[in-house]
């Protein structure tokens, strides 16, 4: 695990969450890397809950609530703590859930509604707090044909 992961930055236009968090949480697995969803708001996680069991009609993405037993042998673990009771080395901050340690994952990732003027302000202030803290940023957004691509 790094001690200064990579923070990546999703500007979500033409997607939803919905759309790309399972995606996202798929490519994480490949890698054999463990996730952590880390959203402000109880009714959010209740809905990723559910969206992580039926996104797709031939597959589902194993996951527990951090609340739940066995919270620590999850690959892909739903919370709104501060804490990495996982292991996991893919951080997912929903909304305006908190950041906090980075310290440990490999990579933090940053999803964020572009049509949400608040989202996107929020989303600015964290991107310059973090650069200017030295943090090493990626910002990724999607091309008009919906694919995703790195533009800073």
């Amino acid at each position: 695990m790094a001690e200064h992961p990579e923070i990546w930055f999703y500007h979500l236009e033409r997607s939803t969450l919905d759309q790309v968090l399972p995606g996202l949480l798929e490519k994480t697995r490949e890698r054999g890397w463990r996730a952590l969803v880390r959203a402000a708001d109880q009714r959010r996680l209740d809905d990723l809950d559910e969206r992580l069991w039926t996104y797709r009609d031939d597959s589902f993405l194993a996951h527990g609530r951090a609340s739940e037993p066995e919270a620590a042998r999850q690959p892909i673990l739903l919370t709104q703590s501060a804490e990495n009771p996982n292991g996991a080395q893919a951080l997912f901050i929903l909304d305006d859930a908190e950041l906090g340690d980075t310290k440990g994952f490999d990579r933090c990732f940053i999803i964020f509604d572009g049509r949400d003027d608040t989202a996107v302000a929020a989303a600015r202030v964290r991107w310059k707090t973090l650069k200017d803290g030295g943090a090493n940023l990626a910002y990724w957004k999607q091309s008009p044909e919906g694919r995703w691509e790195k533009a800073a």
